[in-house]
């Protein structure tokens, strides 16, 4: 952008070089934030073989066993980072999740795998609703999409970076050392915590883009007030949350990939490993970058936009994630589909935790997406790895996988109602365009 086409933009349409930092560095925790979730998925035929798991246990660690107290305690930070400063609070679950992640290295039988694992999910809750409510506050909203789009790319990326990182390190020197050498690095980036400043909050949607005084601190009673107030006052929220726990469900089962390509498939591990790692830092960032942009300019046209565009993106990308589990593998067709249905595991978060701050009091943004994680986790993310991983060991993975499609695919009606339901609202219009 040239300096004419800079001083054209309304001030209220700018983004600040802080927020842009704030944004590089919260999205480079969410990388490390996934590397350190998605290990276990990238490692698994190697630990079925050495620790002697099931295809079940290792839905389980991918899903409940991280999920269940990921979110339950996510809820009570997210109105922790409603009411206290948010980088101390993303500092402190970064040392947890680092230091649980190392302890995992140690592990000997599935319940040494999963204590450890149970720690690094209460760590990592602190991340994402502190780090989407700074966003909110630094960002216009018109950029809003695109700025959660960036930091949810930390989840194809951290996914590739776990796939490819144990493409190597694992054959070479075992997958235990995976988890210290991540450890590591978690606890080393608290020392970058020190250089970010911390967005002043907004109190009012007049305010958007420009400083406000500092908020008032709600109490946790009216932090839940608001909640519940939230739900059901606004049906659309609801909605959209069934949405979500639809889409969560597929990703979630996607989490058994590598094993599917090495079980059912016939790669070698290091080679899907490192194929999935390529896949996913190529589509899925694409992917997530594409779907905040594409929830932008829908947004723009349409009455409740970012809702409509989850109900496109669903449909879309469907069927080439129906073809990927059905035909032959190696062939054009096969990786055409891969890439595509990389894309649509995560194009959709941007659009759907965009759509959360916009259907969300002003005052429990952080509340509302540690909610949010809650249902789409418990709904989704849990079991989605779980029951397909009990239809592998009964069936086939491919089976499993297949139907998880099909149970994502519906999320496409909770989406269109709440569309509908919020277009209703007098208060609902396309945003206008910049002049």
């Amino acid at each position: 952008m040239s300096m004419t086409d800079a001083a054209s933009v309304p001030a209220e349409e700018r983004v600040s070089r802080s927020a842009w930092g704030l944004l590089f560095f919260v999205t480079a925790l969410n990388i490390l934030n996934f590397v350190d979730r998605m290990i276990i998925a990238s490692v698994a035929p190697l630990l079925i073989k050495d620790l002697h798991l099931s295809r079940a246990q290792i839905g389980l660690l991918t899903g409940f066993g991280f999920v269940f107290f990921y979110t339950l305690v996510g809820l009570f930070l997210g109105m922790a980072a409603d009411r206290y400063k948010r980088l101390p609070l993303i500092g402190a679950g970064l040392v947890l999740w680092s230091a649980m992640t190392a302890v995992s290295g140690w592990a000997r039988s599935f319940i040494q795998l999963a204590i450890p694992r149970i720690f690094v999910g209460v760590g990592e809750a602190t991340l994402t609703p502190a780090s989407i409510s700074m966003l909110s506050d630094a960002f216009p909203r018109r950029r809003l999409g695109m700025a959660i789009g960036v930091y949810y790319a930390g989840i194809p990326l951290g996914l590739a970076t776990a796939l490819i990182s144990s493409s190597y390190i694992a054959p070479r020197f075992g997958w235990r050392f995976s988890f210290f050498a991540l450890g590591a690095l978690g606890l080393i980036a608290t020392v970058f915590l020190a250089v970010l400043r911390e967005p002043q909050r907004r109190r009012t949607a007049a305010q958007d883009g420009a400083a406000a005084p500092p908020a008032p601190r709600p109490s946790t009673k009216e932090l839940l007030r608001q909640l519940t107030g939230a739900l059901v006052g606004r049906p659309a929220l609801t909605l959209a949350l069934l949405g979500g726990s639809l889409l969560c469900y597929g990703s979630g089962a996607a989490l058994l990939g590598v094993t599917w390509l090495v079980e059912e498939r016939g790669f070698v591990y290091a080679d899907a490993a490192f194929r999935a790692g390529v896949v996913a830092v190529i589509a899925g960032f694409a992917g997530n970058v594409a779907g905040g942009l594409f929830a932008d300019a829908c947004a723009r046209r349409f009455r409740a936009g970012r809702l409509w565009s989850l109900v496109i993106m669903t449909a879309f990308f469907s069927i080439p994630a129906w073809l990927f589990y059905s035909v032959t593998p190696g062939t054009p067709l096969f990786y055409a589909c891969w890439l595509l249905t990389s894309a649509g595991t995560t194009a959709w978060f941007g659009p759907l935790f965009s759509a959360y701050q916009e259907l969300s009091p002003l005052q429990t943004r952080s509340t509302i997406v540690a909610f949010a994680l809650l249902v789409l986790n418990l709904l989704g993310v849990g079991p989605g790895p779980l029951i397909t991983g009990m239809i592998g060991d009964a069936r086939n993975l491919s089976y499993g996988l297949l139907i998880s499609l099909i149970i994502t695919a519906f999320a496409i009606v909770p989406f269109a109602l709440a569309a509908r339901s919020e277009a209703k609202r007098p208060e609902s219009k396309p945003m206008e365009q910049p002049s």
